[in-house]
């Protein structure tokens, strides 16, 4: 007699991360056919939700699936807030989008701490979550707090990080951060495509 543990793990090339109420949910219900609750307050999201992004001409059509993780908050490694549930989704991902909120919204005054936050936690929680390729991106800029959106600035200017602006409201930065999507799921795409192809020639 065996007892069986089975554990589903959603499978996207995208995963969709940051702190609670930074518009992970409305940014793919603005991408995409998915329809998440969306609410102004944390936690709208419980588990998390996918959808199937289409970019570029018929032709040359891309499609990647997009999942939106719940919010994640500090000690989520350790299973607050359904943390360690949500991290393990995140394993399946091939590329991570990490979202800050630059406006008062949140009610959460530093924007780096929020950044260290969810990477710290990344790590924690193991399994390279943390080396996984990531696109940083500052949300809500139709209604950003300027000092916000400066320091974030600062912060990824001195990590060398590739900041995206975007309002998923207005629709302001959507297009430039969905081909930037796009082209990292390629990468990652090309990447295993030949790692495949080496262990088959071996």
């Amino acid at each position: 007699e065996r007892t069986f543990r089975l554990e589903l793990k959603l499978l996207a090339d995208v995963g969709l991360v940051g702190r609670p109420n930074v518009g992970k949910s409305t940014l793919i219900s603005r991408i995409s056919a998915a329809r998440p609750k969306v609410a102004d307050y944390p936690f709208t999201t419980l588990e998390p939700n996918l959808g199937v992004v289409l970019v570029g001409s018929r032709r040359e059509e891309i499609s990647f699936v997009v999942a939106d993780i719940p919010g994640l908050i500090e000690g989520a490694h350790t299973g607050a807030g359904l943390g360690t549930q949500l991290l393990r989704h995140i394993e399946r991902t091939r590329l991570l989008v990490h979202l800050v909120d630059v406006s008062d919204a949140s009610g959460r005054p530093d924007v780096v701490k929020d950044v260290e936050v969810i990477l710290g936690e990344l790590e924690k929680f193991g399994a390279g979550l943390e080396t996984k390729p990531t696109l940083m991106v500052a949300s809500k800029i139709d209604v950003a707090n300027p000092d916000k959106l400066k320091t974030l600035k600062q912060l990824c200017n001195r990590r060398k990080w590739k900041l995206y602006l975007i309002s998923a409201v207005t629709g302001e930065g959507i297009d430039k951060l969905k081909f930037a999507m796009a082209a990292g799921v390629e990468r990652m795409r090309e990447q295993i495509a030949s790692l495949s192809t080496q262990e088959e020639s071996v």
